[in-house]
C-alpha cells in the first residue's frame, strides 16, 4: 500500500454521478433523487436499470483506491465512467480538476491515450502480435516512432519481470504472465492514472497471491494513481490505501481497510467483513501508545529519568535526540549505573523497531524478540509510539472473541 499520499492533491473526482441504462422515463431521475427512503427498494424503472447512484468521492494523487462489491454492484460501470467510456446520466467526473463532460470527444480520446490506462480482467492481448508489439500498442496508437516505442515497451517488460519474452506470442505464456503483459502495456504509455478492472480474478489462487505481491512492489516503484476493482475483500484489504464498498450501485462505506473492518457503518458492511480477522488490518499505528512517558532526551538528568521510570512503573525508556530520532534504550539498572558514573546506554542497533503500517502479525513477531516494548518509528527514525505486550494481548483477545 502507498502511504504518505498528498491529501490535498485530488487526481480523480466523482461528483454525484448516476448512470441509468435504457430509455429514461421523464422524471425518473428526479423520482430516485427525491425519495431516499425508497432508494434501497428501487432496482429498476420501467425499461431502464439504475447501475450507479450518487457516486461522490475523490482519489488522491499516488493513492491506491479500491472499489469493491459483489457482481452487479455497479463497480465496473463506475470505473468506465471515470475514463469516459460510459457517460454518466447525471453528475460529473473530473481529472486534474477538468470535467470529462466539458471536453470534446477528441480531447477525451487524447486524455485516455496519454493520461489514463486500463488493465482488464481477461488480458485483452492480440494473439497474432508478439509480446513486444502487444506492449507497444498504446504507443503505436499515439504515433510514437518504432524505435522509441520498442525502447519504452522493453522498459515496461523489464518492470513487470518479463524481459527476454518479447519475441514470444501470448499463447506461449501462462495466465499470470499474460496479465503482466497487460500491465506492461498500460505502463508503457507512462500514464498518470491506472484503472484496473479485476485484473487478477481470472488467475489461480496461488498465482493471484504472487501477482498481488509483485503488484504492491511495482505500485510503490512507479507511484501511479491507481483505481483497482475487485469483489475479493481479502484482496482489497491487502492492496488498498482506501476502499469504497458498493451495493446496488451506491457507495455504502468508504475508508481505510482498518476503518472498513473495525468500524462498519451499516449491517451490510458488518456482514461482509464478519469473517475477516482483525489481525489482517490492525497495524502498529492502531495499537501503539503515546511515546512521551517512554522517551528521554539524551541530555536529560539520569536521576530525573530514573525517578520517572519508578513513578510510571516503566522498566526502560527510549533515548532520543532533539528531533525525536531513536538512539538507544535505557533500563532502570543502566540508569542507576549511569548515576554512579557508569557507561552511557547502548546504541539503537539492539532495539527491535517497526514502522507504523506494520501488520499486527509483524508487531507480535518483533515484540517476541525483545524483552522491551517495541518502538514505532517513521521513515526518518523518529519515534511515533510504543507497543507494549499488554496492548498486544488485548488485541489478540478481542480478535479471538470476535
Amino acid at each position: 500500500m502507498n502511504q504518505g499520499t498528498d491529501a490535498t492533491a485530488e487526481k480523480l473526482c466523482c461528483r454525484d454521478v448516476w448512470k441509468i441504462f435504457g430509455k429514461l422515463p421523464g422524471g425518473a431521475l428526479g423520482q430516485l433523487r427525491n425519495a431516499p427512503q425508497r432508494q434501497h427498494e428501487i432496482q429498476t424503472l420501467p425499461g431502464c436499470t439504475v447501475a450507479v447512484r450518487e457516486a461522490d468521492f475523490s482519489v488522491r494523487e499516488g493513492e491506491l483506491f479500491v472499489i469493491m462489491g459483489l457482481s452487479g454492484s455497479g463497480k465496473s460501470t463506475l470505473m468506465r465512467c471515470l475514463n469516459g467510456l460510459i457517460r454518466p446520466t447525471w453528475g460529473e467526473v473530473f481529472v486534474d480538476g477538468r470535467s470529462l463532460q466539458a471536453i470534446s470527444a477528441k480531447q477525451l480520446r487524447r486524455l485516455r491515450q496519454e493520461k489514463m490506462a486500463m488493465v482488464f480482467q481477461h488480458f485483452a492481448l492480440l494473439p497474432h502480435r508478439t509480446i513486444l508489439d502487444n506492449v507497444a500498442l498504446g504507443l503505436e496508437l499515439q504515433g510514437v516512432s518504432k524505435k522509441r516505442r520498442r525502447a519504452k515497451a522493453l522498459e515496461a517488460l523489464e518492470l513487470v519481470g518479463l524481459q527476454g519474452w518479447e519475441r514470444n506470442h501470448p499463447v506461449e505464456l501462462s495466465g499470470g504472465m499474460q496479465q503482466r503483459v497487460g500491465l506492461a502495456r498500460a505502463l508503457a504509455v507512462d500514464p498518470q492514472i491506472l484503472l484496473m478492472d479485476e485484473p487478477f480474478s481470472a488467475l489461480d489462487p496461488l498465482i493471484r497471491r504472487q501477482m498481488q505481491d509483485e503488484f504492491l512492489k511495482l505500485a510503490a516503484k512507479v507511484k501511479k494513481t491507481i483505481v483497482f476493482i475487485t469483489h475479493d475483500l481479502d484482496e482489497a484489504i491487502r492492496l488498498a490505501d482506501r476502499i469504497a464498498m458498493m451495493k446496488d450501485g451506491r457507495i455504502v462505506q468508504m475508508g481505510t481497510p482498518e476503518q472498513i473492518v473495525l468500524e462498519p457503518e451499516n449491517d451490510y458492511v458488518e456482514e461482509f467483513v464478519a469473517s475477516v480477522s482483525r489481525a489482517k488490518v490492525i497495524t502498529a499505528r492502531h495499537v501503539m501508545a503515546d511515546p512521551r512517558p517512554w522517551t528521554s532526551r539524551r541530555e536529560e538528568d539520569p536521576l530525573a529519568v530514573l525517578d520517572r521510570m519508578k513513578k510510571e512503573d516503566l522498566q526502560c525508556v527510549f533515548i532520543t535526540d532533539t528531533d525525536r530520532r531513536l538512539l538507544g534504550v535505557l533500563t532502570r539498572e543502566e540508569a542507576a549505573r549511569k548515576i554512579r558514573g557508569g557507561s552511557a546506554p547502548a546504541g539503537c542497533n539492539g532495539v527491535p523497531a517497526i514502522g507504523p503500517d506494520a501488520p499486527l502479525s509483524e508487531v507480535v513477531e518483533q515484540a517476541a524478540s525483545s524483552i522491551h516494548p517495541t518502538p514505532v518509528l517513521d521513515g526518518r527514525g523518529r519515534i511515533l509510539g510504543v507497543v507494549t505486550r499488554k496492548r498486544l494481548l488485548q488485541e489478540w483477545k478481542q480478535d479471538l472473541e470476535g
